[in-house]
């Protein structure tokens, strides 16, 4: 998707309106607990400031569910963005009305104002016509950075664009479109998907468009029981979609008449119970006991994906390969994270895309060594799966 972005725009003397997403994670008492997406949005805010530019910064903060929710007011990221810029951070009441909207008139060249979060307005997740004219209306520029909202038609990501021009890409989605955009249309191969996860139905979309583009999928969490229960195998307490045998079938035939290799795991670690202090054992996968569950995948498994991690040119990685938020099966996750760290510093593109996977990376202290970890979950699923972006497909190309 060729968009345009801050580089194909001069900003200088002009109101810049940025939506980002500083939708962080706060302690009890109001605190920044991890200011990673705050960081991630900087080189836009640079680019801007530095070049004369006027910036108006918009975001939503939680769920207030449309109601003015004082502990999810954004005046905490203000005053860490101020600290990371060594700047002031003028930051507004509200993110519409007059007070805001005089405010941003008084901006001087490279100034920076921060809106109250765009969501203590139920107009914002309706995407209603006039609220995204009013946040229009304080801007000369817009410029859409959040990714992790792109896949949402929301009045500050959709909406807004049809008042305000010209509507570009910020540097982050800029970086997320290069990344993801060439791993589906030009790969360099082999070209290696690894899916993971609890659940078949959440990647039926994503498989069924990487059947057309990779040479290998590596499938891993829980979802693999429903497959080895396509394939007839007993598979004990393990987690099954019953109402998803008849797809993972399809899956496996599909793969197979394409001439895609699609990896299953060999051995898994299973577990009497759901716990960190239940009692495990490793197991082929075609003798699961009765009265246990598979909760990771095993070393078997993790030497050979590790090995087809190795060789590929390109991998794109999308969900745990186990229970990773217990230590105990968290083996396997770990492993295919630091076989993708070892892969790419042997010049393998790796692109990880966000969510569990983009945590358990960070868990493994690893994130310095992949090419590109997507900073949206949700929006880098709906991207892998082909479909269209509102809040990308409304910039201008």
């Amino acid at each position: 998707m060729e968009k345009k972005s801050l580089s194909d725009i001069s900003c200088k003397g002009r109101r810049v309106l940025m939506r980002v997403d500083f939708n962080v994670p706060l302690d009890d008492n109001g605190n920044i607990t991890n200011d990673k997406r705050i960081v991630e949005a900087l080189p836009s805010i640079r680019t801007i400031t530095e070049s004369g530019g006027r910036l108006i910064l918009m975001s939503h903060l939680g769920r207030p569910k449309g109601k003015v929710v004082p502990e999810l007011s954004l005046a905490p990221v203000a005053k860490r963005l101020a600290e990371l810029l060594d700047t002031q951070v003028v930051m507004a009441d509200d993110c519409i009305g007059t007070e805001a909207m005089q405010q941003a008139l008084t901006l001087q060249d490279g100034d920076i104002m921060l809106l109250e979060n765009l969501r203590f307005h139920p107009e914002e997740e309706k995407n209603d016509p006039e609220f995204a004219r009013e946040l229009a209306s304080m801007g000369e520029i817009y410029v859409n950075d959040a990714f992790g909202t792109a896949h949402r038609a929301h009045a500050s990501t959709e909406g807004i664009c049809h008042f305000v021009q010209p509507s570009v890409a910020g540097r982050l989605i800029e970086k997320e479109l290069k990344y993801l955009g060439q791993a589906l249309d030009a790969p360099e191969r082999p070209f290696v998907a690894i899916l993971g996860g609890a659940k078949i139905s959440g990647k039926i979309d994503v498989l069924e468009n990487l059947f057309n583009k990779v040479d290998t999928v590596l499938i891993g969490g829980a979802m693999i029981f429903t497959f080895f229960r396509a394939q007839g195998y007993a598979v004990g307490k393990s987690l099954v979609e019953d109402d998803k045998v008849e797809l993972a079938a399809h899956l496996l035939q599909t793969a197979r008449e394409k001439n895609i290799t699609m990896l299953l795991p060999e051995d898994v670690v299973a577990a009497s119970e759901f716990s960190a202090d239940a009692r495990t054992s490793t197991v082929g996968v075609d003798s699961i006991p009765d009265d246990m569950m598979g909760l990771d995948i095993g070393p078997q498994t993790v030497d050979r994906y590790s090995q087809e991690i190795l060789n590929a040119k390109t991998v794109v990685w999308n969900g745990p390969m186990g229970v990773f938020e217990i230590e105990a099966f968290a083996h396997g996750t770990i492993a295919v994270a630091q076989a993708l760290a070892d892969a790419t510093a042997k010049g393998t593109i790796s692109i990880v895309g966000g969510g569990d996977s983009a945590a358990a990376v960070m868990k493994a202290g690893l994130e310095s060594g992949m090419t590109h970890i997507s900073t949206g979950g949700g929006a880098s699923l709906e991207f892998l799966e082909g479909k269209v972006l509102p809040g990308i497909a409304a910039l201008n190309d």
